[in-house]
């Protein structure tokens, strides 16, 4: 490699405002380093990505980018690569630069073999300018951060435009139960679709929280003959002939007997059984074996690197705090808080939730999402939970709650999220779990307090 002064400067002054965030009790250097860098050499993330020999592989989607992308590193480590990866979820191309300077040479130049990165959806096209990828999954695509994001139909297209900039090898794992991700997808080489075909967790029908409803292409109703969440799943168009492809790879049976653990069989033979439960992490476990098959790891590296991999900060953590278990299940939009709560009620019986609602940035402003989500399950549910309502909209959460049909005496308010903690943990029984489902500002609020308290590390320490 060829010294390049500006590179080196960039690298180096990146890595110092990450040593000096740290130092000053800034917060873990996940992005302020990314900016530096930015600022000195706009190229630095398509110079340090040219050097990796294994190129990149971006994973993006509303949902599931962190423990996707977590389980394809952990396979391609498996297999003996070096791997370069955000896995402090920082995703936007600011992110990206931060997790590459942090791990370059001095210099410059790559440390590892290839980058596995999750991307934000609105900044994949600028992510495969830099980066050129070798591989692209799409996960899903829901309504979320409409406040910073536009309607849904914005963010499709946006994934559209990055798509349509790949490579032409590149390839192209997509959710086929997906209408808007297949919609995006049509007409592109190398696209290999996956999917759920198993019958054991569908839904009764489309849920309200569901975005598509009509034909990307002509506009007419969908018809829906199964549903796995929110609006995917088994779909064709009732006017044309828009419907959902044959996934090369899907999972044909799942058995599901906890939110720690599940086993899923495909019909490529292939069983994977992980430490993570809930149908949606059945997306992303079919999702990283096959990108890992595409990038051409053995089905046997894939399943022995899946059954060791372990949730990442704040998707299904556990903790103990203040003598009882606790369990972090991020969810930030009506779809994801949907089967959280569908997830928590059936595999983890959960008696005491503590529902933590932000409305920062990083959160989206608008919190009116909070009435589209199927609050009513827990009403419905004969355990009968009680709800500790907390974050900075923790009184709106209340009021939704109480429209949701819940009684007075299952919610108590408190925002504050020490106190909420202390609640939570002091009406839980022993024995039994209390889930925290919290956004994202509030899972980082909820995680410092436990820190503090010797509970759990820094989420950056963690992604390490």
């Amino acid at each position: 490699m060829r010294p390049d002064p500006r590179l080196g400067a960039a690298v180096l002054a990146g890595k110092l405002a990450a040593t000096a965030s740290r130092g000053l009790g800034r917060g873990g250097g996940t992005t302020i380093p990314g900016d530096v860098a930015l600022a000195i050499d706009p190229e630095v993330l398509a110079k340090l990505g040219a050097t990796l020999p294994r190129g990149s592989v971006l994973v993006t989607g509303t949902n599931g980018k962190t423990t996707t992308t977590g389980l394809i590193a952990a396979v391609l480590e498996a297999a003996g690569e070096r791997v370069l990866t955000n896995a402090s979820g920082a995703n936007l191309v600011f992110g990206l630069v931060a997790a590459a300077v942090a791990q370059a040479r001095p210099l410059g130049g790559a440390r590892t073999d290839r980058a596995v990165f999750e991307v934000d959806e609105l900044s994949l096209e600028r992510a495969v300018i830099a980066l050129r990828p070798r591989l692209v999954v799409v996960l899903n695509l829901l309504r979320d951060q409409l406040d910073r994001s536009g309607e849904l139909a914005t963010t499709a297209r946006r994934i559209g435009e990055g798509l349509r900039r790949l490579p032409p090898d590149a390839q192209i794992v997509a959710n086929a139960d997906d209408p808007l991700v297949v919609a995006q997808c049509e007409g592109l080489p190398g696209v290999v679709y996956i999917g759920i075909d198993a019958d054991e967790q569908l839904l009764d029908g489309v849920p309200h929280a569901a975005d598509a409803r009509t034909c990307p292409r002509c506009a007419a109703p969908l018809h829906f003959d199964r549903v796995v969440l929110a609006h995917c799943g088994s779909y064709r168009c009732t006017r044309c002939d828009f419907a959902r492809p044959r996934p090369a790879v899907a999972v044909r049976r799942i058995a599901a007997t906890g939110l720690d653990s599940q086993r899923l069989e495909l019909d490529d033979g292939t069983e994977l059984g992980a430490a993570v439960g809930g149908v949606y992490n059945a997306y992303n476990l079919v999702a990283a074996h096959a990108a890992a098959i595409s990038l051409g790891v053995s089905p046997a590296t894939v399943a022995a690197a899946v059954a060791g991999f372990r949730p990442r900060f704040g998707r299904m953590e556990r903790l103990q705090l203040h003598g009882r278990e606790l369990r972090i299940l991020l969810a930030k939009n009506p779809a994801g808080l949907d089967v959280v709560l569908r997830t928590a009620d059936e595999l983890g019986h959960a008696r005491t939730y503590l529902i933590a609602i932000n409305d920062l940035v990083a959160d989206g402003r608008d919190v009116s999402w909070l009435w589209d989500v199927d609050f009513e399950r827990l009403a419905r549910s004969p355990l009968r939970p009680h709800v500790i309502a907390s974050g900075r909209r923790a009184h709106d959460l209340a009021v939704r709650l109480k429209y949701a049909g819940l009684a007075a005496e299952q919610v108590t308010v408190e925002p504050d999220p020490a106190a909420a903690l202390r609640l939570a943990a002091g009406r839980a029984e022993p024995g039994d779990e209390v889930m925290v489902v919290p956004t994202y500002t509030a899972m980082l609020e909820l995680r410092a307090v436990a820190q503090r308290a010797g509970a759990v590390g820094a989420f950056w320490e963690e992604a390490r």
